[in-house]
């Protein structure tokens, strides 16, 4: 039977082989993608990077903040019901560091979101994991909405890509009435076979877990509307106003390159579903997202060459105006916890 300290040992040595694990694949994607570009291939790629536009590039670094600003202003709302109210100066830090903190460890930006607020806003964290929770779950859902949205509205432009990928003639794909009916029928398959067959599963220990995953899933959604008519509107609106944030610094860093400029709102879109899914791969996405945003780039006739210097100058800029927010704002919050620790001295 495995002791305390083994379990500790365990849970110590995965959280520390998680970030390893994913930076190396990061590693891993730049190795792999430079070893298949010619010489030639490199150097098109260092004079695109190095020939573009950065007055664009910097209007995408602020539309990265402005994402997080507003991420900001929606985190505030959840905080109302529970008789909280942060600051936009502190909500906006603990965000951008939870973000820096995210390109380390997987998940700790989580912690420190919560452990900011507690000792520059005197929140409990307890009660701010609750919230950051519910974050998630409505990210994650939404997330799947736009993506679902996002492939049909797209499908014209992603059959052909999906036709190279799978070796397979184009009229054998389905046609997107024909795709639609059958997301339909899956959805009432999956719902007669809970209806039917859900309550029996529960007797087996990982089918309880799904449930309790699910439920609390549920439980998060349903809590925004106990923010009231108002507040529940202003974080729908939130919540779809950041998405349209990402959009839009993919579509601001399209300016910084000729090749790119007469890309419009659908090439935004592409980039950034592909993107969201190159950054689930590798920490912060090293490697995969740039490799994923030249893949986007493709389906509208952008060269190899433009697409790969795009999509790291996006990913680079974003990350290096998190680290540089994220590490000034380290500094405000340490000094919050000084002085509110001289206080306590004093009193």
């Amino acid at each position: 039977m495995a002791t305390p300290a083994d379990k500790s040992s365990k849970f110590r040595a995965s959280q520390v082989l998680k970030p390893i694990l994913f930076i190396g694949i990061g590693f891993f994607f730049i190795y792999w993608f430079l070893l298949k570009l010619e010489p030639e291939q490199k150097r098109t790629v260092w004079e695109s990077f190095v020939g573009a536009n950065y007055g664009w590039v910097a209007a995408a670094m602020v539309c990265c903040l402005f994402s997080h600003l507003v991420r900001a202003l929606r985190w505030q709302l959840l905080y109302r019901p529970l008789g909280y109210r942060p600051s936009l100066n502190k909500t906006f830090g603990s965000v951008v560091v939870a973000y820096m903190a995210n390109l380390a460890f997987p998940r700790l930006g989580e912690v420190l979101r919560c452990a900011t607020l507690r000792t520059s806003a005197d929140i409990p964290i307890e009660k701010s994991l609750g919230t950051v929770v519910t974050e998630r779950v409505i990210d994650v859902l939404l997330f799947g909405l736009v993506v679902l949205a996002g492939m049909l509205v797209m499908y014209s432009d992603i059959k052909g890509w999906l036709y190279d990928g799978l070796l397979q003639k184009a009229g054998s794909l389905p046609s997107l009435p024909l795709l639609c009916a059958l997301l339909v029928g899956a959805a009432l398959i999956g719902w007669a076979g809970y209806r039917l067959f859900w309550k029996r599963l529960l007797r087996f220990a990982p089918f309880r877990k799904i449930d309790s995953l699910v439920r609390g899933c549920f439980d998060g959604v349903a809590s925004i509307f106990h923010l009231g008519l108002k507040d529940t509107c202003l974080f729908v609106f939130y919540s779809l106003f950041i998405y349209f944030l990402y959009m839009l610094g993919g579509f601001i860093i399209f300016q910084a390159f000729p090749e790119t400029a007469g890309l419009g709102v659908k090439a935004a879109f592409a980039l950034y579903l592909f993107g969201s899914i190159g950054m689930t791969f590798s920490q912060g996405g090293l490697g995969v997202y740039p490799v994923m945003v030249q893949l986007a780039l493709a389906l509208y006739g952008i060269t190899l060459e433009v697409g790969t210097a795009a999509g790291w100058l996006l990913w680079g800029s974003q990350q290096a105006i998190i680290i540089a927010v994220g590490l000034g704002y380290t500094v405000y919050f340490s000094l919050c916890k000084k002085r509110n620790k001289l206080i306590e001295t004093n009193q």
